[in-house]
């Protein structure tokens, strides 16, 4: 006679759910770049602007143009080798669902970005107000940490909640601060050099198979 199936109980399907959530996934590299050479890349630009801001540096204004071009370009430039690199190698359609819903929220976060920008670039352009552009970073990281609170509770990685309590303290002391230039500059150095560049050498590492704890 055949044995009788063991029914599951509830402990088996709450580990079988774990198993599902909590596996361990390699980040796309276009995630890991987008913030390593971001972070780097947009921190030396407000070192730049902070040189500028109190005197060390005098470049004339089309200098200063070409600068501000060239890290964008760069930058743009190292994400599309990044994107060609993902798809290759089977980009973030692979790996456990928490890795997966880690790349949806950052995915969806970058598309809320893009409205941010539209939003605050035309209502500075129409009141002549640059300080109404300069709420663009704070809602920015405001974003960027709501995200990394969501791959917190996913991951359960501790330094993915001080990126996210990170980005939280910024974004509001970035709002407080748009009438402060140096100030605002300051803040956006640390904060493109601590919660972008730095996370982005953390998932840099890990796109690349580093050993865990390595």
């Amino acid at each position: 006679m055949p044995a009788k199936p063991r029914l599951h109980s509830a402990e088996d399907d709450l580990a079988f759910m774990r198993s599902i959530v909590e596996g361990g996934g390699r980040p796309p590299m276009t995630l890991a770049i987008c913030y390593l050479a971001g972070g780097l890349l947009y921190g030396l630009q407000c070192l730049f602007h902070v040189g500028q801001a109190t005197g060390l540096v005098q470049w004339p204004g089309l200098a200063t143009l070409a600068f501000v071009v060239m890290i964008t370009v760069t930058f743009l430039l190292i994400l599309t080798w990044a994107i060609l690199k993902d798809r290759k190698d089977g980009g973030s359609n692979r790996g456990p669902m928490a890795t997966r819903s880690l790349n949806a929220a950052f995915s969806a976060t970058g598309m809320a970005n893009c409205a941010v920008i539209i939003v605050f670039g035309v209502g500075a352009y129409r009141d002549q107000d640059f300080a109404i552009w300069l709420y663009y970073a704070a809602i920015v990281f405001a974003l960027q940490a709501a995200a990394w609170y969501m791959a917190w509770t996913l991951k359960r990685k501790g330094w993915m909640l001080a990126t996210a309590l990170g980005g939280w303290v910024t974004a509001v002391a970035l709002g407080v601060l748009v009438r402060e230039p140096l100030l605002y500059l300051g803040v956006c150095t640390v904060a493109c050099f601590a919660l972008f560049a730095l996370p982005g050498w953390i998932l840099f590492r890990d796109a690349r198979g580093a050993p865990k704890g390595a």
